[in-house]
């Protein structure tokens, strides 16, 4: 059976709790605390650490040297800044190349001076007379390089029998008579020893005087054919080193 709660009982006692007069500064400061965090964004110092000083804030000092910190520079700023280092790091396109030590340009393009390459000697047939040869295909081969290489073309008429031939054909052989034949003539050797009517005629075309010829007949010819000399007419030099190199070297030019 219940018991009737008398009107008159009085409630217990309210318990101890904070006073009025303390809550609301600390409502204030939870307010201000979070309109901070909501302005600068949470920190990321660890509870408890001691807030960062002016002069650690910024890795920069200010142009003036002060020790104040440097105002933070607005990203504009800080794109233009690294543009003008970028620019100022990297060569720019148009400017000249290292020169070498010897004053051109690097990567110029070396321009090598050619010296034209000096005809080499004609080779010396012999000794003796081929009988087999074509003497007119010789002939126009030599008259050919020497127009060329500018020299002079040497006929040589004689036989493998002719002891004066034969006297011709060792100094011919010698160094300094094959030095200047070499040099200046395109030898050519004819044989009018045998029955070869072709080269009998040859001898008639570039000695035309006829009558009885004396061996070696030497006849000099321009690249252009035309006879400079003729030893059916002239004579022949001495034929010995001093009288065939002297002949040579009359008509070599």
């Amino acid at each position: 059976m219940l018991r009737p709660v008398r009107a008159d009982r009085r409630t217990q006692p309210p318990r101890p709790g904070t006073p009025r007069g303390v809550r609301l500064p600390l409502v204030a400061a939870a307010v201000v605390a979070a309109g901070l965090t909501a302005a600068c964004g949470p920190s990321t110092e660890p509870v408890g650490s001691a807030a960062p000083s002016a002069a650690s804030a910024s890795p920069e000092l200010s142009a003036t040297g002060s020790g104040t910190a440097s105002p933070e520079p607005s990203p504009t700023a800080t794109a233009s800044a690294s543009a003008s280092a970028s620019a100022s790091a990297t060569p720019r396109s148009g400017s000249s190349p290292a020169r070498t030590g010897s004053g051109a340009a690097a990567g110029a393009p070396a321009t090598a001076s050619r010296t034209p390459a000096a005809a080499q000697p004609a080779s010396i047939p012999g000794p003796g007379y081929d009988s087999s040869a074509d003497a007119q295909k010789l002939i126009d081969a030599a008259l050919r390089t020497a127009k060329s290489e500018g020299r002079m073309v040497l006929l040589d008429f004689g036989a493998n029998w002719c002891g004066n031939c034969k006297a011709a054909d060792k100094v011919f052989g010698q160094p300094q008579t094959s030095a200047l034949l070499g040099k200046s003539y395109q030898l050519v050797k004819i044989d009018i020893g045998g029955n070869s009517s072709a080269n009998s005629a040859l001898l008639r075309k570039y000695s035309p005087s006829g009558g009885t010829y004396t061996m070696p007949v030497l006849v000099v010819v321009t690249p252009s054919g035309t006879v400079r000399t003729d030893t059916h007419v002239t004579g022949n030099p001495s034929l010995t080193a001093e009288g065939i190199n002297s002949f040579l070297r009359q008509w070599a030019s």
